[in-house]
């Protein structure tokens, strides 16, 4: 019995956890969301009206396929509204970070060893793209930056060892 009140607990409140992303990332996914539901939910449902007008279900190879696809794009929904349901959104901008490293800033650093600068826009982890430079505020990178100030020297702990950064420039965008 306390087992399962101890696990009841722990489901509850990770419910109830609000994770954070930037003003961007939250814009970003409700507009997925309203295409998902205004274009492809009644697109996928013509498919299969059209699909079901071939006769036979069962040997339907269309029919099947635009099912299919209707439950992913369904759990998708659903997916995305939970997450906005549960994100504490940030804007960056509104902050007063005192020159510091905060969740939603843009971090320009520079490998120390290699004098090779890369610049990093710290969000949630949903909104994470390393393709874009939009680093997860829990990745070893911006856990070392967070609260950090532009000048100061970062240690990065690595697979192939520790990385030595400075901070270059932080900006609030």
């Amino acid at each position: 019995m306390l087992r399962r009140f101890l696990f009841k607990e722990t489901l509850e409140e990770y419910k109830m956890q609000r994770h954070p992303m930037t003003k961007e990332g939250a814009d970003a996914l409700q507009e997925e969301l309203q295409h998902l539901k205004k274009v492809e939910r009644p697109a996928i449902s013509n498919a299969i009206a059209e699909a079901r007008e071939h006769g036979d279900l069962k040997e339907n190879a269309e029919y099947h396929a635009a099912r299919e696809q209707q439950g992913l794009m369904e759990a998708r929904i659903k997916q995305i509204e939970s997450l906005l349901g549960s994100v504490q959104i940030i804007d960056v901008t509104k902050l007063n970070p005192n020159g510091k490293v905060v969740f939603g800033s843009t971090v320009t650093i520079l490998n120390i060893d290699t004098d090779e600068e890369v610049t990093y826009k710290i969000v949630g982890e949903e909104e994470a793209d390393i393709k874009h430079n939009k680093i997860s505020v829990s990745s070893p990178i911006a856990r070392a930056l967070i609260a950090k100030e532009e000048g100061e020297e970062i240690t990065v702990k690595a697979p192939s060892g520790n990385i030595e950064y400075e901070i270059v420039e932080i900006q609030y965008v």
